[in-house]
């Protein structure tokens, strides 16, 4: 009796990574579909998430959770900023390509207090870092470097999906965009 919950931890973890794979590849894909791609039953499926929006929620909390860890393992705060914003990079990226269905969910599907603390208050810190210590300029607002630099990345995500770049070369590229345009210019 023990292992089932760990079991039912592991079929529940199945369904979201497979969810993740499957709704990046098709947005639209039904819950059929999903449960089919996880090696379920529809009715296992709906025994873990009762509906599509459910799901969502769960997959929703697996990729910013996931995001966040990365942001975390990153360590950011004891880096240059430009290196910060590399690895910045690769995480988002790195995650993004996963989770690229996520993009355009709700607001109700999606823990904005989770997104703000784990994901937009460590990526405020840094962009703050690099106006301070002259690295980006500063007659950008910090909304408009934070603005530029995840509209990047979406951009560069997706193209990357299709087009089969790797996490590599597409987070490198977004890094480069981002610093080449947002450095201070020298007068």
């Amino acid at each position: 009796m023990s292992g089932r919950p760990a079991w039912r931890d592991h079929v529940a973890t199945g369904i979201v990574d497979t969810a993740a794979q499957v709704l990046a590849e098709r947005r639209d894909a039904s819950m059929a579909e999903i449960a089919t791609a996880a090696g379920v039953g529809r009715a296992t499926l709906y025994r873990y998430f009762p509906n599509r929006e459910a799901l969502l929620r769960v997959l929703a909390g697996a990729g910013i959770d996931e995001l966040g860890r990365r942001i975390v393992e990153a360590g950011l705060d004891a880096l240059p900023v430009r290196e910060g914003i590399a690895r910045l990079s690769r995480a988002i990226v790195t995650t993004g390509r996963k989770y690229i269905a996520l993009v355009e969910l709700p607001p109700g599907l999606v823990d904005a207090r989770a997104v703000e603390t784990q994901i937009v208050e460590p990526i405020r810190a840094l962009l703050a870092r690099g106006v301070a210590d002259g690295t980006l300029r500063d007659d950008f607002d910090p909304e408009t470097l934070r603005a530029t630099f995840l509209g990047i990345l979406r951009s560069l995500i997706k193209l990357s999906i299709r087009g089969g770049q790797g996490v590599e070369q597409v987070s490198a590229a977004a890094t480069t965009a981002f610093l080449d345009g947002a450095a201070r210019t020298q007068l």
